[in-house]
């Protein structure tokens, strides 16, 4: 197969599917500090996330065990970890680990923690600039 006639800049969006869209949006608010950036008649809630938007769209309870997406990550600066977990666990947001990664950058510091959802989300700090040749 040829190679397309277009190549990915970034993640334009991400759908996450909750029940309880105000609850799930508060937290993105408040605790990874994103802001409301629209709001749809049919309930959907997106939030500007840099350059991408996040949307949190509503669904029956009995849907979300079907959930499709295994983790997202947030590049974030600066980076504290001290600071990232105490917010973090202020909010009750389950830490799941934290480490060193590699990302869109290379190699760096981050650390994953569960959403109101259940979700798991990334953050990701600054990088050494290393990246793997393709």
């Amino acid at each position: 197969m040829d190679a397309p006639d277009f190549s990915v800049k970034f993640i334009d969006h991400l759908v996450l599917r909750t029940g309880d869209t105000a609850r799930l949006a508060g937290f993105y608010q408040d605790v990874v500090g994103l802001k409301i950036e629209r709001e749809t008649e049919s309930g959907m809630i997106q939030l500007r996330a840099g350059q991408c938007l996040v949307d949190i769209v509503p669904v029956d309870d009995r849907d979300l065990p079907g959930r499709n997406l295994e983790h997202f990550c947030f590049r974030i600066d600066p980076y504290d970890e001290e600071t990232i977990r105490g917010r973090l666990e202020a909010a009750g947001a389950p830490i799941v680990k934290a480490g060193t990664g590699y990302g869109a950058e290379g190699r760096g510091p981050n650390i994953y923690f569960k959403d109101p959802d259940g979700n798991v989300v990334e953050f990701k700090g600054p990088s050494d600039g290393k990246l793997y040749s393709t």
